[in-house]
């Protein structure tokens, strides 16, 4: 365990089953048709390819860049999109594959702006949606753990580009200690 980390959250055996029954859930909804998974850089990425491993239907995979945290550890609610689809989502079912889900903030106006291009379906999946009184109000379809409000990097999530390499979901001894 790294010393900056106080406490594993979420081992990578629970991160495993989790993905496993995300990919049987999202199969599941698309019934046999092609789904395009939309993975939210760059946290989303570590959970993109793994989800997508595990699933049996036919997908195709694009991704989103958005920016909200900076170097903080706190979302400053200023969303901006620094890397948008490369593909046309109109009438195709698109899953929105994130890493976490907090305030809820940054989903919404990614969902708002997706919602533009007319997708059959758009559906949302995260690994992670933290329990934070006042959250925007999100659907949010499939949701791999709950979490409290705690600031957690690891598979994917990041503080100031460091710890995505982690194998688990852990807590900054910074937020523990603090």
């Amino acid at each position: 365990m790294s010393h900056d980390v106080s406490e594993i959250l979420i081992g990578s055996d629970e991160i495993r089953r989790a993905v496993g029954r995300l990919a049987a859930e999202v199969d599941r909804d698309l019934d046999g048709r092609p789904g395009l998974l939309v993975g939210v850089l760059k946290g989303g990425a570590f959970f993109l390819c793994d989800l997508t491993r595990a699933m049996r239907s036919p997908v195709a995979i694009d991704f989103l860049r958005v920016s909200s945290y900076g170097a903080g550890t706190r979302s400053w609610g200023n969303v901006q999109v620094v890397h948008d689809l490369s593909v046309d989502i109109a009438g195709k079912d698109v899953v929105l594959v994130e890493d976490i889900v907090d305030s809820g903030a940054t989903l919404a106006h990614i969902l708002e702006l997706l919602a533009t291009r007319k997708p059959r379906t758009l559906r949302i999946c995260t690994m992670l949606r933290k329990n934070l009184a006042g959250a925007r109000a999100v659907p949010v379809d499939y949701v791999g753990f709950e979490i409290e409000d705690r600031f957690v990097v690891g598979y994917g999530l990041d503080f100031a580009e460091s710890y995505r390499n982690l194998p688990h979901v852990a807590v900054l001894r910074e937020e523990k200690d603090g």
